[in-house]
């Protein structure tokens, strides 16, 4: 197929005005799609006589139940392979941070195999009907980033400064052969946002800014991930079903909010978010993901004018349309336990993680008492059997399935280094840059030897945290590939973290950043990178008063407000957050022993980079466009640009919203307090923990009354995002006293009785609780309205030390206890 004739296909689209049908509302019509202003396409390759027939045949077979369970995804931390044998579900995900079946969630290919078969036998043995082939989902969102020892790309931001999209496709290729050798046949990828507020957390998993990009590389992805559907048998040419995502809108939230409402025109929604729709839908992608965005205040997950009308309609897919994590749960009258109304509007497969099984119930009952239309249900499984049948799931054969020699392959790390090397945009460079390959080089900085810094969110983990360098047993840190090209050549890289040294070296390399965050956890208020204590300025301002040139290595998703870091700096690189092959860097940072260029820089900026921390909305093509670099902006070595100082005044400053860390370091961060009632019966003082003075607080229950010891402000916080992300509350504790009455933990009207909990720590010994939040809203907090995100009672004596209580994203040892029975 030839992707950029389908590109040139697009047709140029104005917005359709016609008056109000049937009394809609204003706001209905602003969000109420018309196909006809929509470009047409055309799902290549899926649909034929042979596989109709074949859907036709199974259609006639299937129950109403079969039927149904098609339509909904759980979770394997949610589905247990037993549950198949009653529940004939159509498709299984692995969360970003849902482990293997009885193996951690940092696990190699094989315990991620060993599931997917205990999950296919399972469903085999269900007794009686007709067994349908499962379909297996996982979020290779830059190469398979849920199992140890994959190939990990660079993330979509990166790539969008390659301008390569055949490289594109060969990363698509790649990342679907090390997804099925894991057991998995359908990667949630590729993401098509087109994000226009920097301040999203997901900015980095959109190629660009502007739709040029996105529309050139979407089919050349979904070709790399799938192959020619027109063949069949996706899986035994070794590819993978793709999910073009996030339908529609994604990147265009008022103010950057993660889920929020994309205000914009109808022609606004095509040329700027629908554009890469139409190559990936030529390009036959099997899926398309609904986004949790609102379009003018009508849920993505509940929009028919957009799902069925245009999207099935006007723009041809024939393949089937899966939601997003319990998104359709936020559609208007819904739970994620019923919804009707977002299979009516035109979803067929329901994502739901946690709420599978009651929604399976609710759904049969719909569909029988006609809420659901049964041609409704029909058409969904229709798509759903018709893409199975495509990819050969109905065939035995799985010829990657636990090949571990697929795993980072030689072919695959080559790839990968050559996206890095791609992707580097150079901001400045003063007469520094390339470093000499026999150089005395110091590698300082956070990032420098941190592989999960290098690679960001969704690694091994939703957010990318808790990670170590031991789960990256294939990877190569930023200093290690630095280190390995010098000393090649007769030059040394010494590492020192803080950028100390005993002999001076010829040139720094200071590699700092972003930390890793995905969804949510990653939106910001301000551009500005370091707000408040910039310790990595202070860093290259160190190194740069001794007298040591200065190369920075800046590591982010996203363009931030750096100008104070660019003017401490002698060269400074904007490598993106790279993934797994940090010899990328060295391979354009370090020249020959002459010091000549071995690989120039090749990238160019797809996200225009900001002048102060408060260009949030800077797109290229808009009015008073002023950036600090355009668009399209990249030095190379044959530039010879010295850039002068920049303006160091942010020109935008905001106050942070901290709705996360309630005691940390021995601080309550604002707007947290202690708050302890009555104090004549419960008291709080600074201990030492961690080793260091006072960053823990005892609190010491007399047993004279009942008593509460809180973390409280004077302000009500929504953490419905956070419980429905599976988020935990995380509490590090020191059992001091053994309690003398039942002891009790509650987030707001939600109180949960940790006695078992206490009794089993032994004392003196710091131990770590993790709950998460969907506990305490099982218990009764209402989790739209909290003020005490941590309230500990008893009414008996007891003294137990905190080191730290915050939220965390990694639900590894999470635990539910029992709802309190008493009021203590």
């Amino acid at each position: 197929m030839n992707t950029k004739a389908f590109c040139a296909a697009l047709l140029a689209t104005t917005l359709l005005t016609a008056p109000l049908a049937n009394g809609a509302s204003a706001a209905e019509a602003k969000s109420t799609a018309h196909p006809a202003s929509w470009p047409a396409a055309k799902s290549q390759g899926v649909v034929d006589s042979r596989t109709e027939a074949f859907v036709d045949s199974l259609l006639a077979k299937l129950t109403l139940e079969e039927k149904v369970g098609q339509m909904i995804q759980g979770d394997i931390g949610s589905v247990k392979p037993d549950d198949l044998k009653t529940y004939p579900l159509g498709s299984i995900l692995a969360g970003g941070s849902s482990p293997p079946l009885g193996a951690p969630d940092r696990s190699p290919i094989g315990p991620w195999v060993e599931s997917v078969k205990a999950f296919r036998a399972a469903a085999e043995a269900r007794d009686g009907g007709t067994h349908i082939p499962l379909m297996f989902g996982i979020d290779s969102v830059h190469g398979n980033g849920n199992a140890v020892g994959a190939t990990l790309f660079p993330h979509n931001s990166a790539l969008g400064a390659t301008r390569d999209p055949e490289l594109i496709r060969k990363i698509g290729a790649a990342t679907a052969r090390e997804t099925a050798a894991a057991g998995f046949d359908w990667a949630f990828g590729p993401t098509l946002t087109v994000p226009r507020d920097d301040r999203w957390g997901r900015a980095y998993e959109g190629y660009s800014e502007d739709p040029e990009i996105v529309r050139s590389y979407a089919g050349q992805m979904i070709l790399g991930l799938q192959g020619a559907v027109s063949q069949g048998g996706v899986i035994q040419q070794g590819h993978v079903a793709a999910s073009a995502k996030h339908f529609l809108g994604d990147g265009g939230t008022h103010n950057g909010k993660d889920q929020g409402d994309t205000q914009v025109s109808e022609a606004e929604l095509i040329r700027l978010h629908a554009q890469g729709y139409i190559p990936a839908i030529n390009a036959g992608a099997l899926t398309i993901m609904a986004s949790f965005n609102s379009w003018n205040g009508e849920k993505m997950h509940g929009n028919k004018s957009l799902l069925t009308d245009v999207l099935k309609g006007k723009m041809g897919f024939e393949g089937f349309i899966v939601g997003d994590w319990n998104g359709h749960g936020q559609v208007a009258g819904c739970t994620p336990q019923s919804c009707a109304q977002a299979a009516n509007a035109g979803l067929d497969m329901y994502m739901a993680p946690d709420s599978w099984k009651a929604l399976f119930a609710n759904t049969v009952a719909q569909a029988k008492s006609g809420e659901i239309p049964m041609a409704r249900i029909d058409d969904a499984v229709r798509r759903i059997l018709r893409v199975k049948a495509k990819m050969g799931l109905f065939q035995q054969a799985r010829p990657l399935e636990g090949k571990d020699a697929v795993m980072a392959s030689a072919e695959h790390k080559a790839i990968a280094r050559q996206a890095v090397r791609e992707s580097l945009v150079l901001l400045k460079n003063n007469g520094v840059l390339p470093v000499k390959a026999s150089a005395n080089i110091l590698v300082a900085g956070s990032g420098a030897d941190d592989i999960g810094q290098q690679a960001g969110g969704w690694t091994l983990s939703w957010q990318g945290t808790g990670n170590t360098k031991a789960d990256f047993p294939n990877a190569q840190s930023i200093y290690a590939g630095l280190k390995e090209t010098v000393e090649a050549s007769g030059g040394s890289a010494t590492l020192s973290v803080d950028g100390a040294f005993a002999k001076k070296p010829d040139v720094a390399i200071v590699v700092f950043g972003e930390t890793p965050y995905a969804e949510g956890v990653g939106d910001i208020r301000t551009l500005e990178y370091q707000p408040g204590a910039k310790t990595d300025l202070a860093l290259l301002k160190k190194l740069k008063a001794a007298g040591v040139p200065v190369v920075a290595v800046f590591l982010s998703g996203r363009p931030l407000w750096v100008n104070p870091e660019i003017n401490a700096s002698d060269a400074f690189v904007a490598a993106w957050l790279p993934g797994s092959e940090g010899g990328g860097i060295a391979d354009v940072l370090i020249g020959d022993k002459a010091g000549k260029p071995r690989a120039d820089f090749h990238g160019k900026l797809a996200f225009s980079w900001p002048r102060n921390a408060g260009q949030f909305t800077l797109n290229r093509g808009d009015k008073g466009y002023d950036p600090q670099f355009a668009y399209g902006y990249g030095l190379t070595y044959q530039d010879k640009v010295r850039l002068g100082a920049l303006s160091e005044k942010p020109g935008f400053t905001v106050a942070t919203e901290n709705v996360s860390n309630y005691f940390v370091g021995g601080k309550t961060p604002a707007p947290f307090e202690f708050r302890l009632t009555p104090t004549t019966a419960v008291q709080v003082r600074p201990i030492d923990a961690g080793n260091v003075q006072e960053a823990g607080r005892q609190l010491t229950f007399s047993g004279s009354a009942p008593a509460t010891a809180a973390l409280a402000a004077d302000q009500v916080f929504d953490l419905s995002f956070q419980a429905n992300a599976d988020i935990d509350l995380l509490v590090d504790y020191r059992l001091d006293a053994r309690p003398t009455a039942p002891v009790s933990l509650s987030i707001g009207g939600g109180r949960l009785d940790v006695t078992p909990v206490l009794a089993a720590s032994p004392l003196g010994e710091w131990r770590s609780l993790k709950i998460s939040l969907k506990c305490f809203q099982a218990a009764g907090t209402d989790v739209t309205k909290v003020t005490t995100p941590f309230a500990l009672s008893t009414a008996g004596a007891m003294a137990v030390s905190l080191q730290s209580v915050k939220l965390t994203t990694d639900p590894a040892g999470a635990v539910c206890p029992a709802k309190a029975d008493v009021q203590n």
